[in-house]
């Protein structure tokens, strides 16, 4: 029985530098760079992958399930936030699902996902959501870099960066707006691209409309109580009130490390 490798390729460095590891050990005969788009992502993230997949010599598998973030939350009548956002689960955990049951072996798959040592706390759920198919880690295990060394490993090969990345977003995910983002990423995406910041307002707003309640991406944490912070008082608050602002609030991405069952 031919043992299969699939890689579940985001369009980040780590998805890359775990692809990178996989290919070094098992060749790229029998290994899969598998992508679910979830069709916002930012325009140079498919430069980004063409770029890694020659430079790989394995080609990109495309999957999608035809819905945007957005289309997800007005069919589940749940906005996505920082807590809980079935985006991830729809858009790429289930039509990754959906291709391995139709394309591998469980028994004789192996899945990798790109988290690092910094995140092996995730590994026993991300066991879990994927089994049958067993789950490999890479980077969890030494040699340890930071996002900072594979970046600079990735020049190395010939690869430049992420649009993203030099612009300073934690992750190439998403367009820069990820429901799973902080207040930094809101306030980094209204600065480089506000015309992706007024989608997401508009897309809110119109959540809200369409459940009646006071939901929103984000939470405000001032004054020691958590309350709901749409985008449009985000953007308000930019522009009034910058010291206002919770700059340490990053946020950040697990698409492929939830439950995927």
């Amino acid at each position: 029985m031919t043992e299969q490798h699939v890689v579940m390729w985001s369009g980040g460095i780590t998805s890359w530098a775990t692809a990178r590891h996989v290919i070094a050990h098992h060749g790229t005969a029998n290994t899969t760079l598998l992508f679910a788009d979830t069709l916002v992502e930012d325009e140079d993230l498919y430069r980004f992958n063409a770029s890694a997949s020659k430079q790989l010599g394995v080609p990109i598998t495309r999957v999608a399930d035809g819905r945007d973030p957005w289309q997800v939350f007005e069919d589940a009548r749940w906005l996505g936030n920082t807590r809980i956002a079935q985006c991830s689960h729809e858009l790429k955990q289930k039509p990754c699902r959906a291709w391995l049951k139709a394309n591998t072996d469980s028994a004789a798959t192996t899945v990798y996902v790109g988290i690092d040592w910094t995140e092996t706390h995730r590994l026993p759920a991300i066991i879990q959501g994927w089994a049958p198919w067993t789950v490999c880690a890479p980077l969890t295990e030494p040699p340890y870099r930071d996002k900072g060394q594979l970046l600079a490993e990735a020049r190395a090969a010939g690869l430049p960066n992420p649009r993203l990345y030099n612009l300073g977003f934690a992750h190439n995910n998403c367009g820069g707006a990820c429901v799973k983002g902080g207040q930094t990423q809101w306030v980094r995406l209204l600065a480089v691209f506000p015309e992706r910041y007024a989608r997401a307002e508009a897309a809110e707003q119109k959540m809200r409309r369409l459940l009646g309640k006071d939901v929103s991406i984000l939470r405000d944490r001032t004054g020691g109580q958590t309350r709901p912070l749409t985008l449009a008082a985000l953007r308000q608050r930019i522009e009034e009130q910058p010291d206002q602002l919770d700059l340490f609030d990053e946020g950040g991405c697990g698409c492929f490390t939830e439950a995927a069952a």
